[in-house]
């Protein structure tokens, strides 16, 4: 693998031209390389030629109301691993959840956020990428009685089938099953998971996460959700 500049190159698909700016301007004074993109074709056009190292999108491009989902699922196809950000003006759950459907790591709301809150949150998405490749080949599959975990190849099997989970996803069940049967709460879990994520965006994750192992096996109970304290993966059972 070849080395990592030391500096990150983050894309900004915005078609405000003042927001755009705006975070381009932090974003360059936080010692990362920067490009900004107003329009889909705008930005599929950049994305053909490099990849950026994060991306930042708002969902709703002009008249395009769903330019951002379609950037989001056509990156991920290109890269499992690409950070990738909503930030957005709309703000029900449905919105968050068809985002992290498409494998958006997070989902901010415009009026809910600083600027220092979303270089947290990119902060904290390098780091994790950071740390799962110094892993990814000198790790072995980890085995948690029916759940296995590649690091090398990021693919979870349960029960032997593949379960098709997102780069936060994957990082998530395996915070859970760090130690399995302690309940996490959502701080403990964002820290181990080298995430930074709004409650609401950690439900909407721990959601999928149980969709799609069910997808797989209707009898999985392996997540147990303890309201107002967190989560745990149960080890009483899946063997």
């Amino acid at each position: 693998m070849a080395a990592r500049s030391a500096a990150r190159r983050i894309a900004v698909v915005e078609d405000e031209q003042d927001i755009r700016d705006n975070y381009l301007e932090a974003l360059a004074r936080a010692g990362h390389e920067v490009e900004g993109h107003a329009t889909r074709a705008e930005a599929e056009a950049a994305f053909a030629r490099r990849l950026p190292d994060l991306a930042i999108l708002d969902i709703w491009l002009g008249a395009d109301r769903e330019a951002g989902m379609t950037l989001c699922r056509d990156l991920r196809a290109r890269d499992p691993a690409l950070p990738i950000i909503f930030l957005s003006n709309m703000d029900s759950e449905i919105d968050i959840v068809s985002g992290l459907r498409l494998g958006a790591d997070d989902y901010l709301v415009k009026a809910h956020i600083t600027m220092a809150q979303l270089l947290a949150r990119i902060s904290a998405l390098f780091r994790r990428q950071d740390a799962l490749e110094q892993v990814r080949s000198a790790q072995q599959p980890l085995d948690i009685g029916a759940l296995r975990l590649d690091l090398d190849r990021l693919e979870t099997r349960w029960k032997d089938k593949v379960v098709d989970l997102t780069i936060t996803e994957f990082e998530i069940v395996r915070a859970l099953t760090r130690q399995v049967g302690h309940l996490r709460d959502r701080d403990t879990l964002m820290r181990s998971a080298n995430i930074y994520v709004e409650p609401n965006t950690m439900t909407a994750h721990i959601k999928r996460i149980r969709d799609k192992f069910v997808a797989v096996d209707p009898s999985f109970s392996m997540i147990d959700t303890v309201y107002g304290r967190g989560y745990r993966w149960n080890g009483a059972a899946g063997r």
